[in-house]
């Protein structure tokens, strides 16, 4: 069954070639479809163009298809082309007539958009609550382990003190800008395509403001053309979010596969969070990690993946568009999960307090050295080379003394101030706006 099918049998090839995997991806979007027929249907009567008769009876059946999706007993079927045809076809058979009038002044390009936005949402939402946790997590350890010093690299080579409070906290601050992109990335979903029908409108007098309001959008796509054309940019735009958030956990997890090395041992996590090797008895190796940092690589693939799908695209829409499913859908679960997982090793990470007894990481402290010279009058090239010279004879002897005060450092990590500015983006998500809209259209 196909919205668009007269009298003429589609090749089957041709069907199959088409439709493609619609049928699996769309079932993240089938509550969403429902939500967004209520609106119309809503705004239909509202402009008569449907009978509060045949709106009570819509909505009722609506309500008790969104309710079967949710449990988890709907389904779309084999011959059916996707969701929305689903959704109309099963409304159809249960109520009659009255099923075939919910597309006026909708097609399925616009009903296909105002699916996606709503699902666009619900998984910005999901991810930021994940990301939320995961911030809360790494604040908590930068404030247990402040005073507990690491070693600093630059080039692989040793370089300055570091500490177990500036390694956390700089991922918690990384996730800070991370979700400023996922905050614009939410404003641009924000906005109504509904209504823009094909992509230049219809004659029908329909009151997109109404569908606004009753979805809880921001605002709407106002041009009917941009509408269209904001298909592959909002996922363009998402993905870029998304992969910035993953490019986190990826460097993440690349420092803690080194750190848990026996070579470096500043980390360890317990035997039962790793695993083992087929013939070396002695391995305990950081899979969850190293597939962590792999998954958040292929997601930051992503944006450049809808990129070359949709550049030179002209307006108006095609069919290449439905590919961008098959791409962001699958990332979606794939950041969560990793987020998810992430979470279990934060929660189980035991750190090394000893690490810098090893006299290897003496050096660490030459610059400390350098500027108690400079600090006792000495210039600081005069202080640098004394110094340099001192290391290369073999005479050098470390202050292990770290008086680092200014403002991000190791004795002032300033994690109260990156907590206010992650709040300061998290409270610009209306997310219990958009919820409390939606839980009203199904009530």
């Amino acid at each position: 069954m196909k919205l668009w099918q007269k009298t003429t049998q589609v090749n089957q090839d041709v069907d199959k070639f088409t439709v493609g995997k619609d049928r699996e991806l769309d079932m993240n979007l089938a509550p969403f479809d429902v939500l967004g027929s209520l609106a119309h249907t809503k705004m239909l009567c509202s402009v008569g163009l449907l009978s509060s008769e045949d709106l009570i009876s819509i909505e009722k059946e609506l309500k008790n298809i969104y309710n079967e999706i949710i449990q988890g007993e709907f389904c779309i079927e084999p011959e059916v082309e996707d969701i929305h045809s689903q959704v109309e076809l099963l409304l159809t058979r249960r109520i009659g007539e009255a099923g075939k009038k919910i597309h006026s002044g909708r097609s399925r390009n616009d009903q296909v958009l105002v699916d996606l936005k709503l699902y666009f949402r619900y998984e910005i939402e999901q991810i930021v609550e994940k990301t939320k946790i995961l911030f809360d997590t790494l604040q908590n350890l930068s404030n247990t382990y402040k005073e507990v010093l690491l070693p600093g690299y630059t080039h692989l080579q040793i370089a300055m003190p570091s500490s177990f409070g500036l390694w956390f906290g700089a991922y918690a601050e990384s996730l800070v800008d991370d979700l400023e992109l996922m905050l614009a990335a939410w404003k641009v979903t924000n906005k109504n395509p509904l209504g823009s029908a094909a992509g230049y409108g219809s004659s029908f007098p329909l009151d997109r403001q109404l569908t606004t309001d009753l979805l809880g959008f921001k605002s709407m796509n106002y041009n009917v053309v941009y509408a269209q054309m904001g298909r592959g940019k909002t996922e363009r735009i998402l993905a870029q979010g998304v992969s910035s958030i993953a490019a986190t956990l990826a460097k993440f997890s690349m420092d803690s596969c080194l750190y848990m090395s026996q070579n470096m041992g500043f980390i360890h996590f317990p035997d039962h969070l790793t695993t083992g090797s087929s013939i070396m008895p002695h391995k305990k190796n950081p899979d969850v990690l190293e597939l962590i940092r792999s998954r958040c690589n292929k997601i930051q693939a992503l944006p450049n993946e809808i990129a070359l799908m949709t550049t030179n695209l002209p307006s108006g829409y095609h069919r290449d568009l439905q590919l961008l499913k098959e791409n962001l859908f699958p990332a979606f679960t794939s950041l969560k999960e990793c987020l998810d997982i992430l979470q279990v090793m934060l929660d189980n990470i035991e750190v090394n307090p000893s690490i810098l007894k090893d006299p290897k990481y003496d050096y660490l402290f030459s610059v400390e050295v350098v500027n108690d010279k400079v600090l006792s009058g000495v210039a600081f090239r005069d202080a640098y080379k004394e110094i340099g010279l001192s290391i290369e004879q073999g005479t050098y002897k470390p202050s292990k003394e770290v008086n680092h005060t200014h403002q991000g450092s190791i004795g002032n990590l300033m994690n109260q101030e990156v907590k206010e500015e992650f709040d300061r983006v998290y409270s610009e998500f209306s997310f219990n706006h958009v919820n409390d809209k939606l839980v009203s259209l199904v009530s």
